[in-house]
């Protein structure tokens, strides 16, 4: 008798069954665990905490401060992190692909039994294993240098990750150190109005005095009233200007909450004097420091080298992908089996006949074009960074050193002379009212000066890209 279809051992089960398979829960298992291994091991980065600000902070303090916490830079971080992973990415070799087959062949038309009678036709006893394993064109990939032009294009993006990130430290940095300077003024502001508010009212009792006596009038008090609530504004306004410069300073060092309140501690900074590397410097001597250690113009050249590559890879793809492959298959052992077992080897590529790249390589040259003309902008803009920054820095010296040198102090000295004579009478209102008016607005004038010297310190620092002091 022939064997009925229904007759014909059933198809395995795909999913394991009691101890028998239990090898294969096992073997499953532990692929799956090797494979989410690198998962694991690929955690996010912990984001630092939040900077705690010392009550009294210095220069140095807030320096360290934001190169270690300042969001700026932790965003540049991740950048370049993110660009490191390009490189694993680019010279990474592409896995092998491993495919498997299994099943079962069933006969049509006239069949007979063992003895020639005739049958119903059924499923074959021997069933049909394939099994294939291709190099995913990972050999020519290599052999046609296609790998070692993404890893040179992304070795380049990657210095040039750095590179920024540097620039980064250095522009932002030049943020840092000119709000600490603002802080310091803010600081001295605010103590020159509570010196001159004091004053004021001094003299506005002295003066209620010198009405009660008869020696002025009423409009004289008035006067001075006056200039006692002008005082009193400016204490208020310079107080604001120091909350404002504390909040800034509080985010560029990466604070995240409420600005807490501290003080900045930088005598350096409350009067001027010449960084020893800004001796006898010129500009040509300073361009030349620049164009060494300038930190933009290295990621302008390391993005130019990388566009380069990125070119000579996009010609580089005209080169088809091989894709090479071997692979068995069996149905069957013996010689008289319908697929006696059988390996095949192959390749295969696409057929570079209707589009050879044209795009890419356009966008590549493009890009090139770009990046060289980008390069070049950034000389010429590190040429004019230094001679501005070197001839702000004469300007704001000169006026500070004239404030410094006599002018400063020649005011006070009118202001206190002036007020004794007005104590004992030999001075008018208006003569003291003057010498007061002068005094202040010398004063104001002298931290505006001092603020614009350092900040020209400060920006030829960053046009040079070194510490000067």
């Amino acid at each position: 008798m022939g064997r009925d279809p229904a007759d014909s051992p059933p198809a395995p089960s795909l999913l394991p069954r009691g101890a028998v398979h239990s090898s294969h829960a096992r073997a499953l298992a532990l692929l799956v665990a090797l494979c989410a291994a690198p998962l694991a091991l690929a955690a996010a980065p912990a984001v630092p905490e939040p900077p705690v600000l010392p009550a009294r902070l210095t220069l140095a303090d807030a320096l360290r401060t934001f190169r270690e916490r300042g969001l700026d830079l932790l965003i540049a971080d991740a950048a370049v992190a993110s660009a490191e992973g390009d490189l694993r990415v680019a010279g990474a070799v592409a896995n092998p692909s491993l495919s498997a087959s299994y099943g079962r062949s069933h006969t049509r038309g006239d069949c007979v039994d063992a003895q020639g009678n005739p049958t119903s036709c059924g499923w074959l006893p021997d069933p049909l294993y394939g099994l294939g394993l291709s190099d995913s064109a990972a050999l020519f990939d290599t052999l046609t240098g296609k790998r070692g032009l993404r890893v040179s294009a992304a070795r380049a993006a990657l210095q040039a990750a750095k590179a920024s990130r540097a620039d980064a430290e250095r522009t932002i940095g030049v943020q840092v150190k000119q709000q600490v300077v603002q802080v310091v003024l803010a600081q001295e502001s605010l103590r020159f109005a509570r010196e001159v508010a004091t004053s004021q009212a001094r003299a506005l009792e002295l003066t209620r005095t010198r009405e009660a006596a008869g020696a002025i009038s009423e409009a004289d008090v008035a006067r001075v009233e006056v200039t006692k609530l002008e005082a009193d504004q400016a204490v208020d306004t310079a107080a604001q200007a120091l909350r404002d410069a504390r909040a800034q300073l509080a985010f560029l060092l990466g604070v995240r909450g409420e600005t807490p309140e501290f003080e900045v501690d930088a005598p350096e900074l409350e009067r001027s004097h010449e960084p020893p590397a800004l001796a006898g410097a010129t500009v040509a001597s300073l361009l030349a420091r620049a164009t060494d250690r300038r930190p933009d113009l290295r990621a302008a050249r390391a993005q130019r080298e990388r566009a380069e590559a990125s070119l000579a890879l996009a010609h580089r793809q005209r080169f088809p992908d091989v894709t090479l492959s071997v692979n068995y298959t069996q149905q069957g052992t013996t010689n008289q089996a319908i697929t006696p077992p059988t390996f095949t080897f192959g390749l295969s590529l696409p057929l570079p006949i209707f589009y050879q790249q044209q795009g890419e390589i356009a966008r590549a040259e493009a890009d090139v074009a770009n990046q060289s003309l980008q390069a070049s902008k950034l000389e010429a803009q590190v040429a004019s960074d230094v001679a501005t920054g070197l001839s702000d820095y004469a300007g704001s010296g000169a006026l500070v050193r004239r404030m410094e040198g006599g002018l400063l102090a020649r005011a006070e000295r009118a202001r206190d002379l002036v007020q004794v004579q007005y104590r004992k009478g030999a001075a008018s209102l208006l003569d003291y009212l003057d010498a007061q008016r002068t005094f202040v607005a010398t004063r104001v004038e002298y931290r505006q000066d001092l603020s614009a010297y350092w900040n020209a310190v400060f920006k030829l620092e960053a046009a040079v890209g070194e510490e000067l002091r």
